[in-house]
């Protein structure tokens, strides 16, 4: 089992070894990328334990109180998004683009979601984004995206059922390639969905991931718009 390390605060516990290691929120389930050695260790007053955390044991591929499995996240703050085919629909036909390409240039905001026309994603998730989309253009971000695991006719028509317009452009991660290229698959079997994106949101400056927000558990808490635009 990888080490757990606790800060003074309480609040934070890092998992990995090593020159690099992934923070993890224990109140938001935030997670960042940090490189500290032995003196800034002993300089920060941080220390060992060999103990798990929810949000820790969430993001191990444990079965949280959702049920739902979650996998441990390749992506970080400051790496660069993976690049793989997603799609769009242009003019009622569904078109390939490269995730570089739309997601890759500007300030970028995108949100995941499980699943198209489910509750929580239909009823705040996605409308949330749209509502807040010209306070987030007032923060200087030129694209807000939205990504499932869905087909994209579902999204779609999903779109224009949320009446999303040109606020918010809506990506389709039929394969799953690029939620399982962050690391951030979800298997969702026992509800009959399948592997799933995990709900999440994340904020990226020409390609590089600068913020990332995992929800730790089922509903809708540190991805949604009004807690993104706090971070702005």
């Amino acid at each position: 089992m990888a080490a757990v390390t606790g800060s003074p605060s309480g609040r934070s516990f890092r998992l990995g070894r090593g020159t690099s290691a992934q923070w993890v929120d224990g109140a938001t389930g935030t997670l960042s990328k940090i490189r500290e050695g032995p003196e800034e260790h002993r300089a920060q007053g941080v220390r060992s334990v060999r103990r798990t955390h929810p949000v820790v044991d969430c993001l191990r591929a444990t079965r949280p109180r959702d049920g739902f499995e979650r996998k441990i996240m390749t992506i970080a703050i400051g790496d660069s998004l993976p690049d793989v085919e997603l799609r769009t629909m242009v003019h009622k036909s569904p078109q390939p683009v490269r995730s570089r390409d739309v997601l890759g240039k500007g300030k970028v905001v995108l949100f995941a979601v499980p699943g198209a026309f489910t509750p929580t994603c239909s009823d705040h998730h996605l409308p949330g984004f749209v509502l807040r989309a010209d306070d987030l253009r007032a923060k200087n971000v030129d694209t807000i995206a939205c990504i499932s695991v869905n087909d994209p006719f579902v999204m779609g028509a999903w779109g224009r059922d949320q009446k999303v317009g040109d606020d918010v452009l809506m990506l389709a991660d039929g394969n799953g390639e690029f939620t399982r290229a962050m690391g951030l698959e979800t298997d969702m079997s026992g509800a009959g969905l399948g592997s799933r994106s995990q709900r999440y949101a994340a904020v990226i400056q020409d390609g590089v991931v600068t913020a990332l927000f995992v929800e730790p558990e089922r509903g809708l808490k540190v991805s949604s718009a009004e807690a993104v635009l706090a971070t702005l």
